[in-house]
């Protein structure tokens, strides 16, 4: 009898919502981008369509749950 490890499930909601560079890193969307924008500064609008580097204590958590991710 062959003793095979299982195979590691990725948590899929995460993997909508994180993307990994080519070096590792995870990169994610701030939050608060829907509600009150109208309210908020253009620039602060823009600045949040960008993806932003994931803080290293959640890039830990991501490894976990994104298994085959770089």
């Amino acid at each position: 009898m062959d003793s095979m490890k299982q195979k590691l499930k990725t948590h899929k909601a995460t993997a909508k919502r994180v993307r990994t560079t080519g070096g590792g890193k995870f990169m994610h969307l701030k939050s608060a981008r829907t509600k009150y924008r109208r309210k908020k500064d253009p620039t602060r609008n823009r600045s949040l369509n960008q993806l932003n580097v994931m803080a290293v204590g959640d890039a830990h958590k991501m490894k976990r749950l994104l298994p085959y991710a770089h």
